[in-house]
C-alpha cells in the first residue's frame, strides 16, 4: 500500500513579463503534446516443423483472431515465410512475442516470433 501520493507532473513554469508602464503580464502555460507510442508488429516466421494447426491455435489464443482470420495469417506465414499477427505498442508486442515463444517451447515446437517497429 502506498504511503505517499504520487508526485504531480512537472509543468513548465509560468513566465511573467512587465510592460513599460510597470504592469505585469502573465503568460499561460501551453500543454505539451505527447507523441503516440511507436507501434510494433508481431511477426511469426515459417519453419518446416511446427504444425499448421498449432500456428492457427496460437494466433487465435494470443491475438484474438477468429478461425478464418487465423487460418489466413497461417497461410501467409507458410507461403511468404512470415506474417504479421498484430500491431501493438512496443511493450505489448514484446509480451505477445514472449507468450507465443513460451507456448511453442512448452508444446515442443520451434516456432519463431519477433517484434518489428512499424515504419
Amino acid at each position: 500500500m502506498a504511503t505517499r501520493k504520487p508526485a504531480a507532473p512537472k509543468m513548465p513554469p509560468l513566465t511573467t513579463r512587465t510592460t513599460e508602464d510597470g504592469d505585469a503580464v502573465v503568460l499561460e502555460r501551453r500543454a505539451r503534446r505527447v507523441q503516440p507510442p511507436q507501434m510494433h508488429q508481431v511477426v511469426m516466421l515459417n519453419d518446416d516443423y511446427t504444425p499448421m494447426e498449432f500456428v492457427v491455435v496460437v494466433i487465435q489464443e494470443f491475438f484474438n483472431k477468429d478461425r478464418e482470420a487465423a487460418t489466413q495469417i497461417m497461410l501467409k506465414i507458410h507461403l511468404d515465410g512470415k506474417g504479421v499477427c498484430g500491431v501493438y505498442p512496443r511493450d505489448i508486442a514484446v509480451s505477445k512475442v514472449n507468450q507465443v515463444l513460451e507456448a511453442a517451447r512448452h508444446a515442443g515446437h520451434p516456432l519463431q516470433c519477433v517484434s518489428e517497429p512499424v515504419e
